[in-house]
């Protein structure tokens, strides 16, 4: 029944999708945390940056953006990512514009949790002499991600699905593979089925995991 797999390395597409997930995620993280510390910092060019840059990524489809990374910074600008190996620059391009687009929607994520912690703990924490990094970073955001773990499981969702977009500059995952059995093979819609159990195999424990770990670390009020 399913002798068409034979040839095709599924398990080796779905690995590189996890990797440009995992990668992506990371670098989502560590920026969507550094905009959200800049929509609320207390300097006007800081708090300018981020929510231009929130409010015009999140407009851009994300296809876009893959494109411009290929076409943009890698044909027309030259960069090649610290290789010239095709296959290792366009999974980087890949992470890049993944992690940059990503990042938006991690950025309005933790902003919403630090609205969540009462101002009086950020007051009491200036009070005692601690500084606009020292308080974001010991007080605010501690809670602020024990809040928001639920909305960033759909953020880390939204990605592991998104990561079908590297299939436009050629990066070897999930979807690219399918396109290609489709075009050679008859079972569409096995095939479809099998690619979508497999997205529902990665996505599915996710959501179950960072669920029940948003209710046990849940912030009581």
């Amino acid at each position: 029944m399913f002798d068409f797999l034979d040839g095709y390395d599924v398990l080796g597409a779905f690995w590189m999708t996890v990797k440009l997930t995992a990668v992506s995620a990371v670098g989502a993280l560590v920026w969507g945390t550094l905009l959200a510390a800049m929509r609320v910092s207390p300097v006007p060019l800081m708090r300018g940056f981020g929510t231009v840059y929130v409010n015009v990524v999140r407009n851009i489809p994300l296809t876009v953006i893959v494109l411009f990374s290929s076409l943009g910074l890698a044909d027309i600008f030259g960069m090649t990512m610290g290789s010239d190996d095709f296959d290792i620059q366009g999974f980087r391009l890949a992470v890049l514009s993944l992690a940059g687009y990503t990042a938006a929607f991690v950025c309005e994520s933790i902003r919403s949790g630090i609205n969540t912690v009462p101002i009086g703990q950020a007051e009491a924490a200036r009070a005692i002499g601690l500084s606009f990094r020292q308080t974001l970073t010991l007080v605010v955001l501690p809670q602020a991600f024990r809040s928001v773990i639920g909305p960033l499981a759909n953020v880390l969702i939204a990605l592991t699905k998104n990561t079908t977009v590297a299939a436009a500059i050629g990066v070897a995952e999930a979807a690219l593979l399918m396109k290609t059995m489709i075009e050679n093979e008859a079972q569409v819609l096995l095939i479809g089925a099998v690619f979508a159990f497999g997205f529902v195999v990665l996505t599915l424990p996710t959501g179950l995991i960072l669920g029940w770990l948003s209710k046990r670390l849940a912030v009581k009020r």
